[in-house]
């Protein structure tokens, strides 16, 4: 049926009876009742325990991170910098490359396809070392790499009590408190986006009670100096050419109430103080402009950060912080219970997991916590979470905790629109938009094709390059997937000027694929390739496993979106780029997908039989989730292959495949079955070995794919959303797949595409009303079980309809 609104709500006034019955507001945190262990004698040694470093709590304001352990005797705060990272620019694009492409694809479209593969070994893959199999911390590609740590000595080993430790979500602050010797301790620490500082705050209810030393360290590369009366750490990383590469500095200070503070070129030592606050701010010579960086000198830089902090007192940082943080935080909350308080530990509550127990409240503190993880390491004017967000404790970090384009980078930002986060978008459109210069070099040198393109892996020094393995490093579709966060960035806000400004990035990734596609003789259809399915191989029909063929279905699908999008933002855009006919004609001539004999769909363009049928990648389900091309409604036939393929597939994996999984499964609108998989990735586990395929959860929610990979948190987080809201740009889909143990609940402030706002409630596994808040004043359609109602909007007004999708006047 077809609504005209003719009246409006107001743009911020949602209706109170909507979410004040039965769900009262929670303050949500993540505690324990014991500490994370800190022994900074093991410290000193240069004995990092990753089974302690998984309980620590993270503070973050995107360009400064903090693992805090909470040790009442020995504290440690790991530190990171967000853009530290050993390296430089280098040339790793092979100028033998393009001439082999034709040899590679005729072999392939001749199924002699060893011989492809073995040829695409030895000419396909990148010049020089590349990332060093995920190990660069020493080579050019280089490694993100731990700022260090900041070392608290209380001097004490006696009991204490009443001890809790908790990461307060809704204002962004750690506080540990304990009764030691009779006196109440208690510590606030946090991260500040506004005064660029990390905050640690120490009271106590007894006077002169404060003692403490502190110091700062890393396990290489540092020295410490007494510098304008703050403690500094500097050094300068390896450029992986035997040379100097990044220079940073770390700068600590203490701001005291009674007692005395005492400096040397070691330490800060505190003594019988009633009240302290530590600042702690950190620079490095990085400039995001590749691939060359021109940043100041850090020493300089960190001094100003402290001295503007130092001018304010902790009453107007905490201030500052919390109203920041809270802007972005606050703007959606998540009732799956009535529970208001949360009286088990968070690890407690983990562990029953094992018992397959029901928990809305952990799913509840899960969505948050992936949301506070993105406000915590994405803001404007830093780089985009990597691979561990901003933390991590290494100086060789896992898979050098760079940016891979073959989803990880991607799910890193499957939440940030639908979340109400758009503002911690801007460090991926950077990224993006940054790699389309070294890219171009890239189509040109390696493909000897226009456009720009990057491959699975890159870094802070603009790595555009394939990687040293086809297997895993050869993945030409990586930029066309970047560029579909561009376009649904702009279905998210509906902004114009924004889309103006992507529009040559999306343009010049599709004019890579005109130049990269070609005909499959046997059919005259484009395909894609040599190419992978990443990271998964095939068993040819002469036994030979290989990973490179022509048509890879992933690869199709990316690239229809891409030239499917590319038209529709010309068309807003009133473009005549005699480019769009080509890319219009190449669009109805593409080989798409097709669904096996054993009915699936196809990984490859050819029924190849998986040397791993369980593979952690679901490439071939893109079109599925995170694309929109296959509905159960619209396209049932290739919903019904798809759910096939994830029966196949089955229900283990890495964290992160997981967390894609409950993504999947919620598409096909099953939404027990994506319960399933988010108890699954909520298996609580301490496993850190690297490359293990066990995915879980740590005991500070940290996800493991194993060791911590973050983006399976984010993953996690935007399945809660899939579960309970879809949409498309011409469609909102309201509790699509909404389990049985989540019969009753209320969501307020969840984005959908064409710039709408949604918030609903929901008893007995029913809608009880929606509000829906239009940004942009576009027609908004809704559906909701066998119901749909389409109707005009207004921009800035609010529009409340029941449980019939009927206007509630």
């Amino acid at each position: 049926m077809y609504i005209k609104i003719l009246f409006s709500i107001s743009l911020l006034l949602f209706s109170n009876s909507l979410f004040s019955q039965n769900f009262p507001d929670k303050n949500l945190r993540i505690w324990y009742d014991k500490p994370a262990k800190a022994s900074i004698n093991d410290i000193k040694k240069g004995i990092d325990n990753d089974a302690e470093w998984i309980k620590a709590l993270p503070v973050g304001n995107g360009f400064l991170g903090a693992m805090v352990f909470g040790d009442v005797n020995q504290e440690r705060i790991q530190l990171n910098e967000k853009s530290l990272w050993s390296g430089s620019p280098a040339d790793n694009n092979n100028p033998e490359a393009a001439k082999y492409l034709g040899e590679i694809r005729k072999l392939l479209f001749n199924k002699k396809y060893k011989e492809a593969n073995e040829l695409a070994e030895r000419t396909q893959v990148c010049k020089g070392v590349g990332s060093a199999k995920g190990s660069g911390a020493e080579a050019p590609y280089g490694s993100y790499q731990t700022l260090g740590n900041l070392l608290l000595d209380f001097g004490k080993n006696s009991a204490y009590n009443n001890y809790i430790r908790e990461l307060d979500l809704n204002r962004g602050v750690v506080r540990i408190s304990y009764n030691q010797d009779g006196i109440n301790y208690q510590r606030e620490i946090f991260a500040s986006y506004p005064d660029r500082v990390l905050v640690l705050h120490f009271t106590a209810d007894k006077k002169g009670a404060i003692n403490f030393s502190a110091m700062l360290n890393r396990p290489e590369r540092f020295a410490t100096i007494y510098d304008n009366n703050n403690l500094m750490m500097y050094g300068t990383l390896s450029n992986g050419n035997n040379g100097d590469g990044m220079q940073y500095a770390a700068r600590l200070k203490a701001i005291n109430s009674g007692g005395r503070v005492i400096y040397s070129d070691s330490m800060i030592t505190v003594k019988n103080a009633n009240e302290v606050t530590l600042l702690l701010t950190a620079s490095t010579n990085y400039k995001q402009d590749y691939p060359n960086y021109t940043g100041g000198d850090p020493k300089v830089t960190s001094l100003r950060q402290m001295n503007k902090a130092a001018s304010k007192s902790y009453t107007v940082l905490f201030k500052n912080h919390v109203n920041d943080f809270s802007s972005l935080f606050d703007r959606v909350s998540l009732n799956l219970t009535t529970d208001k308080q949360d009286t088990i530990p968070t690890d407690e509550r983990l562990m029953n997991q094992l018992k397959n127990a029901d928990d809305p409240y952990l799913h509840e503190l899960y969505f948050q916590y992936g949301r506070y993880l993105l406000i915590s390491s994405s803001r404007k004017g830093s780089l985009p979470a990597n691979l561990q967000g901003i933390w991590s404790n290494k100086i060789q970090a896992p898979w050098n905790c760079d940016y891979h384009a073959d989803i990880n980078l991607q799910m890193n930002y499957w939440p940030v629109d639908e979340t109400n986060l758009g503002d911690c978008f801007e460090p991926f459109e950077n990224l993006i938009k940054s790699l389309v210069k070294p890219g171009e070099v890239t189509a040109k040198v390696q493909y000897n094709a226009s456009g720009w393109c990057t491959e699975t892996i890159t870094n802070v020094w603009g790595y555009t390059s394939p990687g040293e393995g086809i297997g895993w490093g050869l993945y030409v579709a990586g930029g066309g997937w970047l560029c579909r966060h561009l376009w649904d960035h702009y279905l998210f806000t509906m902004d114009y000027k924004y889309l103006k400004s992507i529009y040559p990035v999306i343009l010049g990734a599709a004019q890579f694929y005109l130049d990269w596609l070609v005909k499959d003789p046997s059919t005259g259809k484009l395909v894609s390739g040599p190419s992978t399915s990443p990271e998964n191989s095939f068993i040819a029909p002469d036994g030979s496993i290989n990973f490179i063929s022509m048509g890879p279905s992933n690869d199709q699908e990316i690239i229809h979106e891409l030239f499917t999008n590319v038209i529709k933002a010309s068309r807003i855009l009133k473009d005549k780029n005699p480019l769009l006919t080509k890319i219009a004609n190449a669009l109805q001539n593409l080989v798409t997908p097709r669904i096996g004999s054993d009915g699936r769909l196809m990984e490859w363009s050819e029924e190849f039989k998986e040397t791993q049928i369980t593979h952690r990648h679901l490439s071939h389900l893109y079109m599925l989730y995170p694309g929109d091309q296959i509905d159960p409604e619209k396209t049932p036939e290739l919903a019904k292959a798809a759910r096939k393929s994830l029966e196949v597939r089955g229900d283990g994996g890495t964290g992160w495949s997981l967390a894609w999984k409950i993504n999947l499964w919620a598409r096909l609108r099953d939404g027990n079955r994506a319960y399933k998989l988010l108890k699954d990735l909520l298996h609580p586990t301490e496993d850190t070995r690297l490359g293990n395929t066990g995915g879980g959860t740590y005991p500070n929610l940290f996800d493991a794919c194993p060791p911590f990979q973050i983006d399976g948190n984010f993953g996690g987080t935007a399945g809660i959303v899939e579960m309970l809201m879809q949409s498309t740009e011409h469609e909102i889909n309201l509790l699509p797949a909404l389990p049985d143990a989540w019969q009753t609940g209320s969501v307020k402030g969840i984005c959908a595409r064409g710039g709408f706002v949604v918030s609903m409630n929901w008893k007995n596994g029913e809608l009880k009303s929606v509000e829906i808040h239009s940004k942009a004043g576009n027609e908004c359609r809704i559906h909701y079980k066998n119901q749909t109602v389409k109707f005009e909007t207004k921009t800035g007004n609010t529009y409340k309809l029941d449980s019939q999708l009927e206007l509630i006047k």
